[in-house]
């Protein structure tokens, strides 16, 4: 099967693109997405491709363009909202939390929001603490909305489509670290599932359990204890609700031993709901607590080197990993 080069920046355009030329009813709005070309560049070239009416800038009012897109999912169409970043989410997270999340229930049953969200997440560029935050855990906790997380080319080139086929709201986060990273890709790649976490690396001595950005760290931190011969699995979630409980906990009673690894903050943290859920299901198996890794409790720095210290980095995976085993 033929691959090509590609970037995730690229890998998500292609994603938006096919969406756009196989259904009418999708079209892309936010701030900067037509002769901008995106914040991020991932909407390049779309404006010229497929019109205004398709590719629809926006007012810098994520309450007003959002709510837009929730009305726009009502009358039958299939609406790709971009937000800027997950920071300006908060803006708009009435009509996310109150109004998309709640439509179903609260009509009985009749009416669902065929939405999806994308936005940019997490630090690493010097945005200061105004562009950079993890907030993703936040709209895990709740109901009615679908939360993934693509790491890898093939999930963000294949999220999408499943997204938009999803009879309910789907927010897509998407990690600013990941966009200029390259890889293969098979050129007909498709549609990927989005309820299921992946074990990307294979391993007996405990799970890293980690999504997003912090997967490429994670496995950076399992090759480098393989070379001190501790044998690390990797687990993507891939999806942060619903939460694939079957496969972390089929890691966790393998290996006995689980860190988790999270760019949230620590306090009231997704790694929080995990832990939770590990000491639940499979407490008799472990051999050891659950460790959490997280971002320093502090606002995203701006300075390079203190933006670096704040973050789960593989260094201190590895440290946390030789910690929980005595080595």
């Amino acid at each position: 099967m033929a691959t090509q080069e590609i970037t995730y920046r690229e890998a998500a355009r292609e994603a938006l693109r096919a969406a756009l030329h196989n259904d009418e009813r999708v079209f892309l709005m936010g701030e900067d997405v037509g002769r901008y070309g995106g914040p991020y560049a991932v909407s390049l070239g779309l404006l010229e491709e497929f019109g205004p009416d398709r590719i629809r800038d926006t007012p810098l009012s994520e309450s007003a363009f959002v709510g837009a897109g929730i009305g726009a999912a009502l009358g039958g169409m299939r609406p790709i909202v971009e937000i800027m970043t997950v920071n300006f989410s908060l803006l708009a997270a009435d009509q996310i939390i109150n109004t998309a999340a709640t439509y179903l229930h609260m009509s009985g049953g009749q009416f669902n929001v065929p939405l999806v969200i994308r936005m940019a997440t997490g630090a690493g560029f010097q945005l200061a603490a105004q562009h950079s935050h993890s907030l993703e855990g936040w709209y895990a906790h709740i109901p009615g909305l679908k939360i993934v997380t693509p790491a890898t080319l093939e999930d963000v080139r294949g999220m999408l489509p499943t997204a938009l086929a999803d009879p309910d709201p789907v927010l897509i986060f998407e990690h600013l670290a990941l966009y200029n990273r390259k890889g293969q890709l098979v050129e007909d790649a498709g549609p990927v599932d989005i309820d299921r976490a992946r074990v990307r690396r294979q391993g007996t001595a405990v799970s890293l359990i980690t999504y997003g950005n912090s997967l490429w760290k994670c496995i950076e931190a399992a090759e480098q204890l393989a070379g001190e011969g501790i044998d690390a699995e990797v687990v993507d979630l891939r999806s942060l609700r619903p939460l694939d409980d079957q496969t972390i906990m089929a890691s966790v009673r393998k290996t006995r031993r689980a860190v988790i690894v999270d760019e949230g903050w620590r306090s009231g943290s997704l790694s929080a709901e995990i832990a939770a859920r590990i000491h639940e299901q499979a407490f008799y198996e472990l051999d050891a607590p659950v460790v959490r890794l997280c971002s320093e409790e502090v606002p995203i720095p701006y300075a390079k080197h203190l933006e670096e210290a704040a973050l789960p980095q593989a260094e201190k995976i590895v440290r946390a990993v030789r910690e929980l085993l005595g080595t």
